[in-house]
């Protein structure tokens, strides 16, 4: 079967995590794939792209006007490009046609006889703010838009039970249209044929413990927690021999290109500066290839998760919890969202009240005391969960009966 993704901008976030793992699912499966893009930049994406059918058309339209303004006007726009050159210019000709984040182009791919699959991470009007009025006269037909398309698809996929619950009380004209929930997967196999490289990290010390926060670097990954976490642990642990050779590494998705990311960078190194902590204690990294992720993960020994109240689905919000587990280190994360569906309190690691008090409690206890029956016991729930094999046969499925 010939399948085709259209994305707006192949990244490295966790929409991009998912479309990647989705494409080499289908692929085991001998479909043919071919991805769709506006941007792509093979130095700044998933390795496995590079071997990929990736198309890249309308790299030249703004991703934003007057500064940061309009930015979803200007990816909706991205996306009906996109959707208009498939049935006008692509060389191609497919059967199906896997869209996500933004269901705009599905009218546009109705005009000729493909089945189309929308997956919703989660609905993209409940992840802007409208604190002014003309905020709300800007959102209100994107809004309308968003439900209204979503509503063609053929198929309409979410990532979770939470996902679910909140895309019905969202869509409220879409209450009667059935929706199948395919939880994220990470690929096991990928995971498995990279050895973790520890030369590749010229701070690593084997006598030290190292806690990692794995996240992109916005605002509402509230990764400030995990700064004030390492702060707090300092300030109270410090009777513990073992408390002197704890070192934070905070790493995640760092785009120059994306002013957020460049400013909190700076607001979240200046913060660690004003709590006193040293560039021995805390280590900041920018965008670590898959290697250097399967690298940090291995030498971790506890993984923590501070967004609170996200939603399941996509990326760091799934992939790096369930990947922390597969690599057999505990967790600790925020209890709300998508831990609350993959992280088992006091089984695989441990949920928590997003603070420094409890976050630094719950580190502590792991650090403490030995606790290699969390490690093999989060490798068995991604096992028996989430594994890579009932991934695909599940997406197959929904593709194949569309």
């Amino acid at each position: 079967m010939r399948v085709a993704f259209i994305h707006p901008d192949l990244g490295i976030g966790g929409a991009e995590r998912w479309l990647v793992d989705s494409a080499l699912a289908l692929k085991s499966l001998k479909h043919d794939i071919v991805i769709y893009t506006s941007h792509y930049d093979t130095t700044h994406c998933f390795d496995e792209t590079t071997c990929m059918n990736v198309v890249c058309r309308g790299d030249w339209l703004p991703r934003s006007l007057f500064g940061r303004r309009c930015s979803t006007v200007c990816a909706y726009i991205r996306m009906i490009y996109l959707a208009f050159y498939i049935i006008l210019f692509s060389p191609f000709s497919h059967e199906v046609i896997i869209c996500d984040q933004i269901s705009a182009c599905i009218p546009i791919l109705k005009l000729r006889k493909m089945r189309i699959v929308f997956y919703c991470h989660f609905p993209d009007m409940l992840l802007t703010q409208r604190k002014t009025a003309l905020k709300k006269l800007y959102r209100a037909p994107i809004d309308k838009l968003e439900q209204y398309t979503t509503g063609m698809a053929d198929r309409i996929l979410v990532n979770s039970r939470f996902t679910l619950n909140i895309f019905r009380q969202t869509f409220t004209s879409l209450k009667s249209k059935y929706v199948d929930i395919l939880y994220p997967s990470i690929n096991t196999d990928n995971f498995d044929s990279m050895k973790p490289d520890r030369t590749l990290f010229n701070f690593y010390d084997p006598s030290k413990t190292y806690v990692l926060s794995l996240n992109r670097y916005e605002r509402k990954k509230n990764i400030n927690l995990v700064i004030e976490t390492a702060h707090y642990f300092r300030e109270h642990y410090y009777e513990y021999s073992w408390s002197d050779n704890v070192v934070f590494i905070v790493a995640g998705g760092y785009d120059s290109r994306v002013q957020e990311n460049v400013e909190h960078y700076q607001e979240l190194t200046s913060l660690a500066e004003k709590l006193n902590l040293t560039d021995d204690e805390i280590i900041f990294l920018k965008s670590p290839s898959d290697i250097e992720k399967v690298t940090l993960l291995d030498i971790a020994s506890v993984l923590l998760y501070t967004p609170s109240g996200e939603h399941f689905g996509i990326g760091t919000r799934f992939v790096v919890p369930v990947e922390a587990m597969y690599m057999k280190t505990p967790v600790v994360a925020v209890n709300s969202g998508g831990p609350l569906e993959t992280v088992v309190h006091g089984v695989t690691g441990y949920l928590s009240e997003p603070d420094a008090q409890n976050f630094a409690r719950h580190l502590g206890n792991l650090l403490r005391q030995e606790t290699p029956e969390f490690g093999e016991n989060g490798r068995k729930r991604v096992n028996d969960n989430f594994s890579f094999g009932a991934f695909a046969n599940k997406l197959n499925f929904f593709i194949s009966e569309s």
